[in-house]
């Protein structure tokens, strides 16, 4: 009598047992092994997508005689790719870890590690565009100053700024529209890789809007009671009507001053924004005007910025000064000062 047969089992049961213990012990670890493979698979290729999803062109200067691995690292400090060691090994299995090379390149956070690696495989010194956007400029001058580098054409740029989602948390509350970016485009001096497109350069204007407009502006922006797009408004109407830096405050303090006693802001900027050509001198038919731009006719602030301001302006908003003013006019004597007043009599006598 076999002892090792369990009792009452027919024969044929105990042998589709076994197969069923064997199969168990090897789907077990197969499934764990197709699990490991499937996260590493996925880590891996996260590695490899972009490292912001917001263009940020960024200069980066690869030393001669550099490694592949030292370059992994240098890329990883410009936070330009999401692990060095992805990237070594990306350049070793495609092949190219020695074609890096040396120079000047302009890299976009927002690129993959395949296009960064393509880009290094050919060679630095690329060609770039300076240019300059001083403040005070509205979208529409800003977009000629670009046709102007030969980039991109003004129409293409405004069509661009006008449907493009640009994903910056200071613009989600943006109403839509040809002039959703009027104000944001923060002016600066730039400096683009030859073939930038207008997403490339509004793009970087956008981010240098957001590091201007830190944590503390922000801070001081709610303790005012204002939305970004409110202050920004605010700060654009300061840059148009300011001449000298150390009046921006002073005529900031002025226009909250007639917003708290819900007076007309009555600002020639804001009218010179729905001309065609400014005018030196606006005319009465100019102040008749129908938009809410218009805070000749209209209360409260306009819809929005008509121009991009300058940090100043944006200080200025954020910080005006502690002043009784209402009114203020040019200084005839024409050195771009303002006389202040407190009351409309004053106001009228000024200058005379």
């Amino acid at each position: 009598m076999n002892t090792k047969q369990e009792p009452g089992v027919p024969k044929n049961q105990r042998k589709i047992r076994k197969k069923r213990k064997r199969r168990v012990n090897w789907l077990v670890p197969a499934i764990l092994l197709a699990i490991i493979l499937a996260s590493s698979y996925l880590t891996a290729t996260s590695y490899l997508k972009p490292y912001s999803a917001k263009s940020m062109v960024v200069e980066v200067e690869i030393p001669l005689g550099s490694s592949p691995s030292t370059i992994a690292e240098l890329l990883a400090q410009k936070e330009l790719i999401r692990h060095p060691k992805a990237f070594y090994y990306y350049t070793r299995l495609k092949g190219i870890s020695q074609d890096l090379k040396a120079g000047t390149y302009f890299l976009d956070a927002a690129w993959t590690v395949e296009e960064i690696a393509s880009a290094l495989t050919k060679g630095g010194s690329v060609a770039t565009v300076r240019f300059t956007i001083p403040e005070g400029l509205n979208l529409e001058q800003i977009a000629q100053r670009i046709e102007a580098t030969g980039l991109v054409t003004a129409e293409e740029f405004l069509e661009t700024a006008a449907h493009h989602r640009f994903d910056y948390d200071f613009l989600i509350d943006i109403p839509e529209g040809p002039k959703r970016l009027e104000g944001f485009l923060f002016p600066d001096t730039y400096e683009v890789r030859a073939g930038a497109t207008s997403k490339d350069i509004i793009a970087m204007m956008l981010r240098r809007f957001e590091q201007i407009y830190n944590d503390e502006y922000r801070q001081r922006q709610q303790e005012l009671g204002l939305s970004t797009l409110e202050l920004v408004t605010m700060a654009s109407i300061v840059e148009r009507e300011a001449k000298l830096d150390e009046e921006r405050k002073i005529i900031a303090g002025v226009f909250y001053n007639r917003l708290q006693q819900n007076w007309l802001l009555q600002s020639c900027a804001t009218v010179q924004y729905l001309l065609d050509e400014p005018r030196e001198v606006l005319l009465n038919k100019d102040l008749e005007i129908e938009s809410p731009y218009n805070t000749y006719k209209y209360p409260g602030l306009p819809p929005g910025p008509i121009a991009s301001p300058g940090k100043a302006s944006l200080e200025a908003a954020l910080y005006p000064a502690d002043v009784d003013y209402l009114f203020f006019k040019v200084d005839p004597n024409g050195n771009g000062s303002h006389i202040f007043s407190r009351t409309l009599a004053e106001h009228n006598k000024a200058g005379k």
